[in-house]
């Protein structure tokens, strides 16, 4: 079982849980850290929990957090309900953060992001040769007869070199972010749907094949010789570009119907002024 010698809390590395305040300020564990120090100063012997925490040793699930908040509670200095309102306030600001602890792409994009979605619209079928004996792996759901592709990418700080969860951001951040939607084939599918994940937020846009196909941010040819794939990098400068796409999570499977009679006009139309 591991020990781990408790730093004091201005000295300690960035730990593995990152929370965001709604004053706009990002950064790791440092608001909760500052909210309890200054709990912690009411205390009579604060003094003397601050040296004790200087050299405790933690072993999971018991740490530094749960040693300040005990002690803060048996002071009465932080109230059962004032306890319950930071812990939620804390969630709340970092509800999604699991999801960027995901490390391996494809288990984020596949297991996670297409179970995600299966949830949310249960109608959605897995592809096989019985259902089209021309699939070959082209496309992760149909509805009917409509071909769906899933596409889904994470919020993060696009000026950090770190790990995932650290450089998560909350929605409400003005900081510069990146996200890739790769290997994105409109000839195999009907509809698109991604899957963007921040810190406190999911969001979902829905497309056409066409409307991706044709959109200026569209970059063809991903890699060399790949014909027919491309990507797109959503951005703080052009997000706002595809809220007309964007879709709340009850109203996905609408969405996907409506796209693909979009997709049938725009397909028609196109052929029609060729």
């Amino acid at each position: 079982m591991r020990q781990t010698k408790r730093r004091p809390l201005t000295q300690q590395r960035l730990p593995r849980n990152s929370c965001f305040d709604f004053n706009g300020r990002e950064h790791t564990m440092e608001h909760l850290q500052e909210q309890l120090d200054q709990l912690l100063s009411q205390v009579p012997d604060a003094d003397a929990i601050r040296a004790r925490l200087d050299n405790l040793v933690s072993v999971y699930p018991f740490n530094e957090y749960e040693y300040i908040i005990s002690h803060l509670l048996a002071a009465d200095v932080l109230t059962l309900d004032a306890y319950y309102e930071l812990r939620d306030e804390y969630l709340a600001r970092n509800m999604f953060l699991y999801i960027f602890e995901i490390s391996a792409p494809r288990t984020f994009g596949e297991s996670w992001a297409q179970g995600h979605l299966k949830e949310l619209v249960p109608d959605l079928q897995n592809p096989s040769k019985k259902r089209d004996p021309d699939y070959s792996g082209q496309y992760d759901f149909s509805l009917g007869d409509i071909k769906i592709e899933v596409k889904a990418s994470r919020a993060v700080d696009a000026d950090v070199n770190a790990p995932l969860y650290v450089k998560a951001l909350a929605s409400v951040s003005m900081k510069p972010f990146w996200m890739n939607f790769q290997q994105i084939k409109p000839g195999c599918c009907d509809v698109f749907v991604w899957v963007a994940v921040w810190r406190d937020t999911i969001k979902y846009w829905v497309q056409s094949s066409y409307e991706v196909e044709n959109n200026p941010d569209y970059s063809k040819g991903q890699h060399r010789g790949n014909v027919g794939e491309g990507q797109l990098h959503l951005r703080q400068d052009n997000i706002r570009d595809f809220d007309k796409f964007q879709v709340k999570s009850d109203g996905l499977r609408q969405a996907i119907v409506d796209a693909h009679a979009r997709e049938l006009s725009q397909r028609s139309g196109d052929a029609g002024t060729n």
